[in-house]
């Protein structure tokens, strides 16, 4: 049987963790920082978990 090959872009974007959720880091956060607020900044900082089927196919292309 033939092996699904990793997603290289999805691999640098979304890491897995040992407890199988799919962690990623928000957008918006690198250009134009000067128009959005501080709180925004603040919490685009933050990195979040993935919900729902989208975990789900993004495991199977970083696998």
């Amino acid at each position: 049987m033939g092996k699904i090959k990793t997603h290289k872009a999805s691999a640098k974007r979304f890491t897995v963790t040992a407890n199988g959720k799919v962690k990623m880091f928000h957008s918006s956060h690198r250009h134009n920082t000067g128009n959005k607020p501080a709180k925004r900044i603040r919490h685009l900082r933050a990195s979040a978990m993935v919900q729902g089927k989208m975990a789900s196919n993004i495991k199977a292309m970083v696998k």
